[in-house]
């Protein structure tokens, strides 16, 4: 509906120029061939870090097959900075923003409450899990096998544990913060969380956690998008 009308008022805008009608100055500036700058809606954010944690569990398959295979030249850097990445923008960001202001949200409101409360204890075990893999991701340790195969675990773990819990929130619970607020906060809320990302992750905030995302991809072969396409 909303495209239609769209694609009706442009239709509009079009036919009163050519007609020599003027249209108001006031007019939205999709009305003359661009989109508006809007603010990222607080959802849409939520969804949006979901694909960094989803590229990082890709570096972390990665790591889980190496290890797991023997490769002894794999860098243990490129894991650890992404757990650190994890642990920085996820886990105490991501997540803290989820149990600070929608958690709370939809148990007072005694909605998805059995859901929010498995969220919450997902969160706590990535983590246990996120400490381990840091405290081996260290070349001296991983010369023993065991504590390969640990991180090896842990990493599995993890990917196993976060596809599903992303899949349910960017599925469900995000889709149904819009019911249990009004208008009003729910834009408030998308402000809030812009102005603490910019204040924890400075100028250039989510784009420039991708960027490092990127940068780590590229560094063990795994960036480019066309290698993940089946053969046949």
């Amino acid at each position: 509906m909303e495209q239609h009308k769209r694609n009706f008022l442009k239709r509009f805008a079009g036919l009163a120029i050519g007609a020599g009608i003027a249209v108001p100055s006031a007019s939205p500036v999709w009305l003359r061939g661009e989109e508006p700058d809007e603010d990222v809606a607080p959802s849409e954010d939520l969804m949006r870090e979901h694909g960094v944690l989803n590229r990082i569990l890709l570096i972390y398959e990665h790591y889980e097959g190496g290890l797991r295979a023997g490769k002894a030249d794999l860098d243990t850097t490129p894991l650890r900075e992404s757990a650190e990445i994890i642990r920085d923008f996820i886990e105490n960001y991501h997540e803290k923003l989820e149990e600070d202001h929608l958690f709370p949200r939809f148990e007072k409101a005694n909605k998805l409450a059995d859901l929010t409360g498995t969220l919450r204890f997902q969160h706590k075990a990535g983590r246990r899990l996120t400490e381990r893999i840091l405290a081996r991701s260290d070349a001296k340790v991983w010369k023993d096998s065991s504590n390969r195969m640990e991180v090896a675990s842990a990493l599995a773990d993890f990917i196993r544990m976060y596809r599903p819990h992303e899949a349910r929130e960017d599925t469900v619970l995000f889709p149904a913060l819009r019911s249990i607020i009004s208008a009003h906060e729910y834009a408030a809320l998308g402000e809030d969380f812009e102005s603490l990302e910019h204040k924890l992750f400075g100028k250039e905030g989510f784009e420039g956690v991708v960027e490092r995302v990127a940068g780590i991809e590229k560094r063990i072969g795994i960036y480019e998008l066309s290698q993940f396409t089946p053969k046949s």
